[in-house]
């Protein structure tokens, strides 16, 4: 990448390609465009004479305009729907001959018969159903690997453990890539430079390796205890003036409060920056967030042809984008000069931590890139936005079966009083020691992962197959997660929430799916996240923490905790946590 004396730029990036988000939130979203417009928007046409016209042509120029001048106005009107409706049949015809001779000859899995041009796209929008009922429905009648088209996209669906297996382990490089991204999530992944977006080949492999031995490495990752224990200190101050200020003086919102404190470990982990107010952390949170929704699905990822109507959008997608470099780039700079200090003296302690995934990224070289700036601030943003909602999410799930569950609230406390007690916060290394918190853990994710479906596969090369179908280069496959932790197959009492199943003697749960594919919440095969274990070590410490500081109750407003979930960035609460909190006695 670019060393540390290289001037700041900003480099637009091209727009290329067109693609799709994980599809349990495309199609979760298309009801909200079916009805949209793009006011203002005004298409014009014009003529010109090729060549010049003949004495014959312009004689018949006036009988022409007469004849028109003759017409009632109703044969007009009609004229023009039979010339429209000419038009857009020859459309249709097209369409469908490109896609009849683009699948020629493949057998796909089966799917709900669609309509031309669009597809299943309306057939569900219009289903009345949420995305995950409307495959659920899908499954019972075509089985646990299915077809859906998607405007121009092709949907293949798989949702059984063996299936799973069969994609991800056993045929794991045949289905290590990732689909076209659109235009605009193009331009926040630098065209696909991120570990996540990056298509299977050199490239990926040398930003997940960077990313993997540079900081989530188990070596690196206890190099980063300082900055959990300042986030941990930080997020318990935070919870006692909340619930100080509050009406009853106990009442806390977890969200929030979890969120941040996993945005302020990301961001030092990022930037290795310790000095950062928490007014500039909660502007900088502010402008990742707007990323996120910039990202978000539109119809015209479907149906390009409507692309032009969201020309307002893409312009605010533009926006945010400015707006994210200016905002990460003067962080990226100051550790630009931090590290040129650090060449003659060692950092002030309270400014700069010793390391940061910056570092190795102002060190990485991959032949093609130029390591620009912009690509420095997707690759940052990357690390930040992959690890805060899914972390935050299960954290809020988490305190919610505690406080659904007294026996397990006393039990979580006892292990950790029996292992630290309270004379000294907790930390990570306590919580390796504490196998009922870590069953708890592997609980919470099999009931609550952090989304419906993994991230979108793509086959690497043309005549991959599973189950006997083919799978096209150009198609998405999607892998829901839900009926895999429900399977009465794999679990005894899947419905139930219970640590006590993975203890020793019980059930096990291997999260890399290597073993076989029983929980996959982080994906797995060759594009498992890898932040898998930063993630469990994150919700474990905080978990504990809190539970170490606080005795926890519901909140005379939510006398019964509400499990129902809806999707967000993640699948969270569909009624926020709040919880009232008692301070425990310590002796810290």
């Amino acid at each position: 990448m670019r060393s540390l004396n290289s001037p700041t730029t900003f480099a637009t990036p091209h727009l290329l390609r067109s693609s799709l988000r994980p599809s349990y939130n495309i199609c979760y979203k298309l009801k909200s465009y079916s009805n949209s417009h793009a006011p203002g928007l005004s298409i014009s046409s014009s003529t010109s004479l090729i060549a010049p016209m003949s004495m014959q042509q312009q004689q018949q120029q006036p009988a022409l305009a007469n004849l028109l001048g003759a017409m009632p106005a109703a044969s007009m009107i009609s004229l023009a729907f039979t010339a429209a409706v000419a038009t857009a049949a020859l459309f249709v015809a097209v369409a469908v001959a490109r896609y009849n001779r683009k699948y020629r000859g493949l057998r796909l899995p089966p799917g709900p018969p669609g309509w031309p041009i669009v597809g299943n796209l309306f057939q569900v929008a219009f289903s009345g159903k949420l995305f995950i009922h409307y495959i659920r429905d899908l499954r019972r009648e075509y089985g646990p690997i299915l077809t859906l088209r998607m405007g121009v996209r092709t949907l293949v669906v798989i949702s059984s453990a063996e299936l799973v297996h069969e994609a991800l382990v056993e045929k794991g490089a045949e289905f290590a890539s990732r689909p076209a991204e659109n235009t605009t999530r193009n331009i926040f992944s630098s065209n696909k430079f991120t570990v996540n977006s990056a298509v299977y080949g050199a490239e990926w492999r040398s930003l997940r390796r960077n990313m993997v031995s540079g900081m989530l490495s188990t070596s690196r990752l206890r190099e980063f205890r300082p900055a959990r224990l300042r986030a941990m200190d930080r997020f318990v101050a935070r919870m006692r003036a909340e619930a100080a200020a509050s009406a009853d003086g106990a009442s806390v919102w977890v969200l929030r409060n979890a969120r941040f404190a996993v945005f302020c470990i990301l961001l030092d982990m990022t930037f290795g920056l310790l000095d950062l107010d928490e007014e500039h952390i909660v502007h900088i949170d502010a402008v990742l967030k707007r990323v996120l929704l910039a990202v978000g699905v539109r119809m015209d990822d479907y149906l390009p042809f409507l692309r032009p109507f969201f020309w307002r959008k893409q312009l605010r997608a533009l926006a945010v984008r400015r707006e994210q470099v200016d905002t990460l780039l003067p962080l990226i700079n100051r550790r630009r000069a931090i590290l040129r200090d650090m060449q003659s003296s060692p950092p002030d302690p309270n400014v700069a931590a010793p390391f940061s995934y910056l570092d190795s990224l102002l060190d990485l070289h991959i032949e093609g890139r130029e390591g620009a700036d912009d690509e420095l601030v997707t690759l940052c943003a990357e690390l930040i936005n992959g690890g805060t909602d899914t972390t935050a999410t299960a954290i809020e799930w988490a305190m919610a079966r505690v406080v659904d569950n007294p026996s397990i609230q006393a039990r979580l406390h006892e292990e950790i009083m029996q292992q630290v007690g309270d004379a000294r916060p907790i930390d990570d290394k306590d919580i390796e020691s504490m196998p009922y918190l870590q069953a708890f853990v592997k609980e919470l994710l099999r009931k609550h992962p952090p989304t419906y479906f993994s991230l979108t596969h793509a086959a690497v090369k043309p005549g991959s197959k599973l189950a006997g179908y083919d799978v096209p280069t150009d198609a998405n496959l999607d892998i829901f997660l839900p009926t895999i932790s429900e399977d009465p197959k794999l679990w005894d009492r899947p419905t139930e929430f219970d640590p006590d199943r993975f203890l020793t003697g019980g059930e096990t749960a291997d999260m890399t799916g290597s073993a076989g594919i029983r929980m996959i919440p982080f994906g797995a095969g060759r594009r498992i996240c890898p932040g898998l274990a930063m993630g469990t070590t994150h919700i474990a410490l905080m978990v504990a923490r809190m539970l170490q500081e606080f005795e926890w109750r519901a909140h005379p407003s939510q006398p019964a905790v509400d499990f129902k979930d809806k999707v967000e960035f993640t699948v969270v609460m569909n009624q926020p946590l709040l919880a009232t909190v008692k301070p425990r006695k310590m002796s810290l």
